[in-house]
């Protein structure tokens, strides 16, 4: 049995998330300076994870946030961030750099609805949604491998990286995403990997879309497919741990911890509503 953790968490604010304008892959605009805020809470709040991996889109909004996040940590700053064009957003085509009014104005002239809908040059929710299962197995296949490699040289069990990230994730009745899954709410669960990917908003509602639908994701009670399945805010995290026998990548067993948190910004919403009071 290979048992590893991913962390998705979705790049910090741009100047075009603030003016609800596309960016795809087309639109390479680095953080505001809310986004390094928040990339810099985000940080904090996972500060005391020791990740073994670290993986981000290749476009500057994810490549700034996952360096600020790992330049936060007190364990792992010093590892390696490898950037990976299949954690891209989504393609919009003829739609990047115009405002999201315009993608859902097209989408009904085509007699469709966002996100189904997709303008010429985009990428369709299937191509997305296979740029996620391609990554997802690569993973599998590379925490397989790196097991076998560790216990080849003596190593029976693993890393033993006792899960400090899963007391992390399990806050008692956290209001912005789903309660811990009470199955892994300790902190005796053993990883052979602790998985961080920075990515984007629409490509993370596919990758978290294809764990639910079609890997029948385990998810907590408390779960709401209306309120979780929908575009993470920036720096949002989701949590997973994902259990698979050798040879089965096909067929892992998926437990959700949280989707969406973002309750590490609450100070800087309060920071703001006081600038505001004070001007």
């Amino acid at each position: 049995m290979v048992r590893f953790a991913i962390t998705l968490v979705r790049h910090g604010e741009t100047r075009y998330n603030k003016e609800r304008l596309l960016q795809g892959q087309g639109i390479d605009e680095p953080l505001s300076e809310t986004g390094f805020r928040q990339a810099d809470a985000a940080g904090r709040f996972l500060s005391n994870v020791v990740f073994t991996h670290v993986f981000a889109s290749d476009l500057i909004r994810a490549k700034q946030t996952a360096a600020t996040i790992v330049g936060e940590n007190r364990l792992c700053k010093d590892i390696k961030i490898h950037f990976d064009a299949r954690l891209r957003e989504r393609k919009y085509g003829v739609a990047e750099g115009k405002p999201l009014s315009e993608l859902k104005t097209r989408a009904k002239a085509a007699g469709q609805q966002c996100p189904k809908y997709t303008p010429p040059g985009g990428e369709t929710l299937e191509e997305v949604r296979a740029r996620a299962k391609d990554f997802f197995e690569f993973l599998c296949q590379l925490t397989i491998e790196e097991k076998c490699q560790r216990e080849e040289a003596g190593f029976e069990f693993g890393n033993g990286y006792e899960s400090s990230l899963v007391s992390t994730f399990s806050s008692v009745n956290h209001c912005n995403g789903p309660d811990s899954h009470s199955d892994l709410d300790s902190t005796d669960v053993m990883l052979d990997a602790n998985i961080l990917l920075v990515s984007h908003g629409a490509y993370m509602r596919n990758w978290i879309k294809y764990f639910l639908e079609d890997l029948q994701c385990a998810v907590p009670p408390t779960f709401k497919k209306s309120r979780e399945l929908s575009v993470s805010p920036n720096t949002g995290i989701s949590h997973f741990i994902v259990s698979l026998e050798r040879g089965a990548t096909v067929q892992p067993q998926i437990t959700c911890i949280c989707i969406n948190r973002h309750d590490h910004l609450l100070d800087l919403t309060e920071e703001a509503c006081g600038e505001v009071r004070g001007l």
